[in-house]
């Protein structure tokens, strides 16, 4: 089959989604054929998480809200560990502007680079998918849509192949204490948190100790709260906090407002923040083509963390579906990889040496001990697809990673206000002109300094 006959459904225009719109373009701007592509996504733009909306639970359409997206939110991870080496921030912005941006700010980048093709065309918003089955017979994919603009369940499609971009993280986890369901104050998931003033003069407890625990105990902080108790299941983060941020282990049972913890001691709380993470959700797929898996570094099943080996003959791709240390770099080559491979640039072993090679990633995932193991691990993972696609460019950041985790150790308060050089430009950014702790406006305009 020509390239030009084959159909391929892209599920969801996030940063995964958005980078396998890109590479295709990027092939056809070569001049080389490519196939037909369809990219679906529920929402009424691109972006994923990366698109704010202020609306939680259900959408105005009854859909499940897909972001987890905050205001004043800012990047916890250098810009340079993020940056595109095909589109820099420098070529961006038209010139330097610091390490650790704001959520509009980094927004306008990757829209930036989306706008740099005629992807658009390709992608029908307002779109949720309702259900994906695999044809025996005919080697291909039964795709059902729903137009939510007009309220009505398309007719079937029929696909060579579909890319799961939806992302990972806009169904929560919610963990039950004993007590929790008589608690007075409010409890919220993380994803459900929106602004960070709502906590002023309240005592909060935050449950977890992984980063989105850490940045909304801080953010907290930051807009007025009294102080913040952070409790963790395996280990604390051992990061210096601000005398007004503790950590505790897990509770135990809650009465009242009083929330009894594992080392027998109570704190008194307004209110429960829960970050607990996600769970994998493909309500969408059938059974067979259902990765199921918790939030890991290499979910199993997947050969280079992308083709779905169980199901789909080799024609089910995931993206993004990793615990991420490295975010839009590893989607990217992730991207082109599966880009390279629909287009028959990339064969693929017999089904045994696929397994295997998932079996031997998944087991070296499960030797990891430390936090700087895993990066190594995910820059490895990194390295292997860039390597396969003939990337071009470098993408390791386990130096930088380093030298954040020196600066976090130093003062997790200020580490957003330290510089980095960018691998590709050599450009060092500039230092913000006011500390994080400090930097009440988030918009665009305040961050890059614009006058008017």
């Amino acid at each position: 089959m020509s390239q030009a006959a084959k159909r391929v459904c892209v599920i969801g225009a996030g940063p995964s989604g958005m980078s396998v719109l890109y590479h295709f373009h990027q092939l056809k701007t070569q001049g080389k054929e490519i196939p037909e592509i369809v990219c679906f996504d529920k929402q009424s733009d691109w972006g994923g998480l990366w698109k704010y909306s202020w609306e939680t639970g259900t959408d105005k359409y009854g859909e499940p809200v897909h972001g987890s997206m905050y205001r004043d939110l800012w990047s916890n991870i250098p810009k340079e560990c993020l940056e595109y080496p095909d589109y820099t921030f420098d070529e961006h912005f038209g010139k330097p502007i610091p390490s650790f941006p704001p959520r509009d700010v980094l927004y306008d980048y990757l829209k930036g680079r989306w706008s740099k093709g005629d992807l658009r065309p390709w992608i029908r918003f307002n779109h949720v998918i309702r259900q994906v089955t695999y044809n025996d017979s005919t080697d291909d994919f039964s795709v059902v849509a729903k137009d939510l603009l007009e309220d009505r369940m398309l007719p079937t499609q029929r696909f060579d192949h579909v890319i799961v971009a939806t992302g990972h993280y806009s169904v929560p986890n919610v963990p039950f204490f004993p007590g929790i369901d008589q608690f007075p104050g409010r409890i919220l998931h993380s994803h459900d948190f929106r602004n960070a003033s709502q906590f002023k003069n309240k005592k909060v407890l935050v449950i977890g100790s992984r980063f989105s625990a850490e940045d909304i105990a801080l953010q907290c902080v930051k807009y007025g709260a009294v102080n913040v108790v952070c409790t963790w299941r395996t280990k604390p983060m051992c990061f210096p906090l601000p005398p007004q941020i503790t950590e505790k282990p897990l509770p135990t049972k809650i009465e009242g407002r009083t929330v009894h913890l594992k080392d027998d001691t109570t704190i008194e709380v307004d209110d429960i923040i829960l970050c607990t993470g996600y769970l994998l959700s493909f309500p969408f797929l059938a059974d067979n083509l259902r990765l199921k898996s918790t939030n890991v570094l290499y979910p199993p099943g997947l050969y280079k963390g992308t083709i779905w080996t169980q199901g789909g003959n080799n024609k089910l791709l995931y993206m993004g579906m990793q615990d991420q240390l490295y975010t839009f770099t590893m989607f990217d080559a992730q991207a082109k990889w599966a880009v390279n491979y629909i287009t028959g640039e990339i064969s693929l072993p017999d089904k045994q040496t696929m397994e295997d090679d998932c079996k031997e990633w998944v087991a070296r995932m499960k030797e990891l001990k430390e936090f700087f193991d895993e990066v190594d691990f995910q820059s490895a993972f990194v390295a292997d697809l860039a390597k396969d696609t003939n990337y071009g460019y470098d993408l390791d950041i386990v130096k930088l990673v380093h030298v954040l985790i020196e600066h976090k150790m130093t003062d997790v308060t200020t580490y957003r206000d330290q510089s980095y050089t960018s691998m590709f430009t050599g450009t060092k950014s500039p230092v913000h002109h006011t500390p994080f702790i400090k930097a009440f406006d988030d918009s665009m305009k305040c961050f890059l300094d614009i006058k008017e």
